[in-house]
């Protein structure tokens, strides 16, 4: 297969912005206006698991019929997906489009993954499980945010853009520092050996909000809505396999590690609705700050009332320039 071209568009956006609205948008529009076909890869860690339909706000099986979507229901919630998986998995499937004569779309909020692809990712070691399971027997006895400080004391750059309960991200940044006594940071500035580095989009198109209580109030009752729609059935039927576990990165999901913490110790649903609803809130605020150390990204005001014909107008003049 062809080596990839940059003649892809990449939708990335805070979670709750309007980003998959927006990217079926683009695909009718394209269709419609254009004469083009649009296939979407979906750049979302959450999307990848069969099973969490309802928690991820997963596109409905009409929308998905709508336009071919990828990397959408490709694993099982006990496995584990890479950004550096992904990012191969990507470069396959813009080359795949692009063969096709289509137009690739990555669209989605983690910004791991995009960072794959425009940069590339330097060749970590793998994981080690005694070594993990030393770091979470210390992090069982002093708490989360007590390791995120001492990750801050010898890896301050990636200490800087986790969450101080993001367990998962400071165990394998601590883990990276025992195993090769270099700080994660290093190894991410060493470069690609993904094959992808350097391949960035016609334009990154990033949805955000004006105003942060707009982003809030989506938030909230888009965890509302997922409550109606039957999230809690979901994730008890998820507890009930038996063979998942909360230290899974599938659980640590935001909003499923709110509600399988919540069901462990019996707290009612509306105290684990506003734990979910902040710990979001928390993720849209990082997402933000990193696409905000785009300087090359082309903002669209997610909450102004053309928002829509913004993303539909950047998403032509970005086609037109290219020959």
């Amino acid at each position: 297969m062809a080596a990839p071209s940059s003649r892809y568009l990449a939708l990335a956006g805070p979670t709750a912005s309007g980003k998959t609205a927006s990217a079926l948008a683009i695909a009718r529009h394209a269709h419609t206006h254009w004469n083009l076909q649009v296939e979407i890869i979906s750049v979302d860690s959450a999307l990848v698991y069969r099973g969490m339909d309802i928690g991820t706000a997963k596109p409905t099986a009409e929308e998905l019929a709508t336009v071919p979507h990828h990397l959408i229901d490709i694993i099982d919630p006990r496995e584990s997906y890479s950004a550096a998986q992904f990012a191969r998995d990507a470069q396959q499937l813009i080359a795949g489009i692009q063969q096709r004569g289509h137009l690739p779309l990555l669209a989605g909020g983690t910004m791991l993954y995009f960072k794959a692809l425009f940069e590339g990712l330097s060749e970590l070691p793998e994981a080690e499980p005694a070594l993990r399971s030393q770091l979470e027997q210390e992090a069982q006895r002093h708490g989360w945010p007590a390791m995120h400080a001492r990750l801050t004391k010898i890896d301050p750059v990636t200490a800087a853009r986790l969450a101080p309960n993001d367990s998962q991200r400071i165990g394998r940044a601590l883990e990276v520092w025992h195993a090769t006594g270099k700080p994660l940071s290093h190894w991410h500035a060493q470069g690609s050996d993904t094959g992808v580095a350097g391949l960035r989009p016609l334009a990154l198109i990033s949805l955000e909000p004006s105003e942060r209580s707009w982003l809030h109030q989506r938030i909230a009752q888009r965890f509302d809505l997922m409550l109606e729609q039957g999230f809690l059935q979901e994730m008890q039927a998820l507890r009930a396999r038996g063979d998942l576990h909360p230290n899974l990165p599938s659980m640590r999901c935001v909003g499923y590690r709110q509600a399988w913490e919540g069901l462990d110790s019996g707290e009612d649903l509306s105290v684990w609705r506003e734990k979910a609803i902040a710990a979001t809130r928390q993720l849209a605020k990082r997402q933000l700050t990193w696409l905000r150390s785009m300087p090359w990204r082309q903002s669209v005001a997610c909450d102004a009332e053309d928002a829509l014909q913004q993303v539909l107008a950047r998403t032509e003049a970005a086609l037109k320039g290219q020959p």
